[in-house]
């Protein structure tokens, strides 16, 4: 998240409309409204590495993954965001008939970057928490093979560390699992190599 486009209060509403127009994203707290910054060339990599590994797992299952581009909504915590991945199993639910707005996501996946995230770690995930079919979030570190797997346990949020390219994750909620060494291809094995154009 970065600064804040304007100092005006807006509705939910009006934030809604503003964003179903704009060439930028943006989100939405608490009436004030945050343009997203760009992502890079490691924060791609690892956030289509594991889109591309949680796809092939869903396959012929009742389950959903969005990348990037699927607004979340957390309605207690007032606000909405753009997580880098969103999984929804069961009935997916949508705020309104536009589709582009995910009511109950099962899992919710962040690749940290600098300037986020202390923001994905504090404020963002305090909103996620409010969020009742909520059942994991991942915080991913672009930097080393690292993944903090946070799991609902009943009213507690259990963390549990995977680190090392050998290290999985078992994302229960949805039935998959993620090994480091997928979801770091092209980013540490070899990370000082130019990928070709």
């Amino acid at each position: 998240m970065s600064a804040v486009v304007t100092q005006t209060h807006y509705t939910a509403e009006e934030y809604l409309t503003l964003e179903r127009k704009a060439t930028i994203k943006s989100e939405f707290h608490d009436g004030q409204i945050y343009a997203m910054t760009g992502a890079s060339r490691k924060h791609n990599l690892i956030t289509v590495n594991i889109a591309r590994e949680l796809s092939q797992q869903l396959k012929q299952r009742p389950c959903e993954a969005y990348i990037n581009d699927m607004r979340v909504k957390a309605a207690k915590a007032r606000s909405y965001h753009y997580p880098d991945i969103a999984v929804v199993c069961g009935t997916t639910q949508f705020e309104d008939d536009y589709v582009d707005t995910l009511l109950n996501p099962t899992v919710l996946i962040e690749v940290l970057s600098p300037s986020t995230e202390a923001y994905d770690r504090g404020g963002k995930f305090a909103h996620y928490r409010k969020i009742a079919s909520l059942r994991e979030y991942l915080l991913v570190s672009q930097d080393e093979a690292l993944i903090e797997h946070y799991e609902r346990q009943g009213d507690v949020w259990v963390l549990i560390e995977a680190e090392g390219l050998a290290a999985s994750v078992s994302l229960d909620s949805i039935n998959c699992i993620l090994r480091l060494s997928e979801v770091y291809d092209k980013v540490l094995d070899n990370k000082d190599a130019e990928l070709p154009e």
